[in-house]
């Protein structure tokens, strides 16, 4: 018996761009659930030939979507977490396969730790195991850098 990724047709959605999503999360916002625009594809999907959607990425971000600033939570600019729920309901009533796209080897400025890392330099434990190095340099929106702290 092979594992059902082997036999699967996997079809890919990048669903800040397909569902028309601002550029720019704003934090304080509702949350608009744009994702249930991709019930109006399921069909054409089906109808390809794929048994499988790669969505992704769709957790709370800044902007692209792999600047993560939460992993707990659908990005807002997405809809909620209830909106992915039902989503992968449906899919899952028509014998398709949900697969979620997220980097975990490293985070957006907005993630709660790096936060912390640029508020408490030193004192905070989140770089620790060289994570963020002494003296690390991170690009502005400028061109210019700027460190976390002097080495």
């Amino acid at each position: 018996m092979t594992h059902w990724a082997f036999d699967s047709i996997f079809y890919h959605i990048y669903p800040l761009g397909f569902c028309g999503a601002p550029e720019r999360n704003d934090f304080n916002a509702s949350p608009t659930p744009r994702l249930e625009q991709v019930y109006a594809w399921l069909d054409h999907i089906q109808w390809l030939g794929a048994n499988a959607l790669y969505l992704g990425p769709l957790f709370e971000a800044t902007a692209h979507g792999y600047d993560t600033a939460d992993y707990f939570y659908v990005d807002r600019r997405l809809g909620t977490n209830e909106t992915l729920s039902r989503l992968s309901a449906e899919m899952h009533r028509r014998g398709m396969r949900l697969v979620l796209d997220g980097v975990f080897n490293h985070v957006g400025r907005d993630f709660w730790a790096f936060r912390d890392v640029i508020a408490n330099r030193e004192s905070s434990p989140y770089p620790s195991g060289g994570a963020v190095p002494t003296g690390t340099r991170f690009p502005t929106r400028d061109g210019t850098a700027t460190s976390i702290w002097s080495s």
